[in-house]
């Protein structure tokens, strides 16, 4: 595990979002936070651990003699953790003023002028990461929980900052471990005439690690998708109800519906949350051969967008029978995450053609009377997840994944070198490289310019 600087630096920083509000905090962490803060505010009482200390923000141009009921510009609430006993495992002082961006900027100014830095992005977190007091996938897990956009996103988060992730891997790594161990012995005391260890007995013991590590890279199929979200185009000829579909989606009028074929000239965006899922529509413009130019350049796009998104619904008109271009793009889409969707099922003649397809996933819906939209949310949702269920300790992101990976390689090539009956000398080096792999994944062997890409992403003050 990392450690920090014995002799770290006082950061500073305002860990509220810029911007005005009822509450502002201005944070500090290192060996000079106390001092630092009885010289930016005046405690009404001394500070003490863990408790909160009503206190006066001053002007910083009132001296001592001066200071009295008009020199005040705000009042303040100071908490003192002394460390260990807080996030950074640092001495941490955070001062709650009023949420007015000149008061927090006096603060800070102050509290640099006084020896502290400003703290860089995710700093905070990178010395709670540093101190052993998080590793490095909780440390992450606090970036995803602030950038949270559902509930089941903040759910994810909140389970692996709580260490689901590495309570997960930490009996696989102590297994690994205590093979290395067996083999690092009967090298060591090869010369004592000791036992060693069986190639069956090695053999069993790879295998025994291979399964819950394919079931944790397995995890990602749905830890990325909650984690990240996926884009979903919406496609198919003019008139066939597109925008209908996507208004009732998203549940509000976003796209303009008219019964005038070619109505949608541009991509119109939203972003909804299916199961906790985040999911981005695109309605797109139909599909023909444009006959003005605004049209020609809406198809390009539409054709652009059905290119980049991650799911397809191809949308049908009941009522007409499949032309050439929706012939076209069900070929197009027979290799892809793909539903199609046989819209205007309300309407009493039903077109024969539209209802007889091959080698596509297809519902009828209407997005008239409602009929086949709550099957079709379910039938979106089990596309993107690919059926993986939700689980305690998933992988969120691909430096986890790839953390794994290398993992699961190393201990394949260990186990083959031990069938080929090659030296226990040699398949260490298998071994640790897939400890090294488990090790990177919770930040212990981490390379310092991976962790600083890391924790640059986070906001300032956290």
């Amino acid at each position: 595990m990392p450690t920090a600087d014995p002799n770290p630096d006082t950061i500073a920083a305002v860990s509220t979002p810029p911007g005005r509000g009822g509450i502002g905090i201005v944070r500090l962490s290192g060996p000079h936070a106390s001092s630092i803060a009885a010289q930016l505010v005046s405690l009404r009482h001394p500070l003490e651990h863990g408790r909160a200390r009503l206190a006066d923000v001053l002007d910083a141009d009132t001296d001592d003699a001066a200071r009295g009921e008009g020199a005040r510009i705000d009042e303040a609430v100071v908490t003192w953790f002394e460390a260990p006993h807080s996030y950074t495992a640092e001495d941490v002082v955070e001062i709650a003023a009023h949420g007015s961006p000149v008061v927090l900027d006096l603060l800070l100014r102050r509290a640099i002028a006084l020896g502290a830095r400003l703290a860089e992005p995710g700093e905070f977190t990178q010395r709670a990461f540093l101190s052993g007091r998080l590793d490095l996938t909780q440390a992450e897990a606090v970036r995803d929980l602030i950038e949270a956009q559902t509930l089941t996103q903040a759910r994810q988060a909140a389970r692996q900052m709580g260490g689901a992730l590495s309570r997960r891997v930490a009996p696989l790594k102590q297994a690994l471990v205590e093979l290395i161990a067996v083999l690092e012995a009967g090298i060591d005391f090869a010369e004592d005439d000791l036992d060693v260890t069986p190639q069956a007995e090695i053999a069993r013991r790879i295998d025994a690690l291979t399964p819950p590590l394919a079931a944790l890279e397995a995890s990602f199929a749905r830890g990325h998708i909650v984690h990240d979200g996926l884009s979903l185009a919406i496609v198919g000829r003019p008139n066939a109800g597109k925008s209908s579909l996507f208004n009732r989606l998203v549940e509000r009028d976003r796209a303009i519906v008219t019964a005038t074929p070619g109505t949608t000239r541009d991509l119109v965006t939203e972003r909804i949350s299916l199961d906790g899922i985040p999911l981005e529509l695109v309605d797109t413009a139909g599909l023909r051969e444009g006959r003005e130019e605004a049209e020609q350049l809406g198809i390009a796009r539409s054709r652009e967008a059905l290119a980049d998104a991650a799911l397809v619904l191809v949308v049908l008109d009941a009522t007409q029978p499949i032309n050439d271009e929706e012939r076209r793009l069900l070929e197009a889409v027979q290799d892809r995450p793909a539903l199609v969707a046989i819209n205007k099922s309300d309407l009493a003649e039903a077109h024969p053609s539209a209802r007889d397809l091959t080698g596509v996933s297809a519902l009828t819906t209407s997005a008239l009377t409602g009929e086949g939209i709550a099957a079709l949310r379910e039938r979106i949702l089990a596309l993107a997840t690919g059926g993986a269920a939700a689980e305690p300790g998933m992988l969120t992101n691909l430096r986890q994944r790839q953390a794994v990976s290398t993992a699961i390689a190393a201990l394949a090539d260990a186990a083959q070198a031990n069938a080929n009956s090659i030296p226990h000398e040699m398949i260490l080096i298998d071994l640790y490289r897939a400890l090294w792999a488990l090790d990177s994944l919770t930040g212990q062997t981490t390379p310092d310019d991976i962790l600083n890409l890391i924790f640059a992403t986070f906001c300032i003050g956290k």
